[in-house]
């Protein structure tokens, strides 16, 4: 048994996805290790953005994990990968469990700050960021 992190599913949360993650590989021989603590640990390394070899112990061997990971992480003929697809199915399941629509109805963009056009008519100066907007 391994300690729980923060990028962690919990097991009925991968039971929604663990079929699609299956039918990526070729069943040649037998699971070795348990593919939840393999998309656990994909999920380790792209929430905390370390090396492969920079696993924790308590995950299976690193190649195991990358190896797996190249699997799902290839695009299909539409140019979604399973790892995609099973991360937004993820997401649309929760939201629906919440109540709310699967799909979001609004969008916030922050970006830094843009120089008005021309025509504006009102200029005034941002002394955060020395701007002048």
């Amino acid at each position: 048994m391994r300690k729980p992190y923060p990028s962690d599913v919990t097991r009925e949360q991968f039971a929604m996805i663990a079929d699609d993650l299956k039918s990526a590989r070729k069943s040649t021989r037998p699971r070795t290790a348990d593919l939840y603590e393999i998309f656990c640990a994909v999920l380790y390394v792209l929430k905390n953005g370390c090396t492969w070899r920079a696993l924790p112990h308590d995950f299976p061997n690193w190649k195991l994990v990358y190896y797996y990971y190249t699997v799902w992480e290839q695009k299909d003929e539409t140019g979604v990968s399973i790892i995609d697809y099973c991360l937004a199915k993820m997401v649309d399941l929760s939201r629906y469990c919440e109540g709310r629509n699967p799909l979001p109805s609004m969008g916030i963009v922050d970006s830094k700050s843009i120089q008005n056009a021309d025509t504006a008519r009102e200029k005034g100066y941002d002394a955060g960021k020395k701007l002048r907007a």
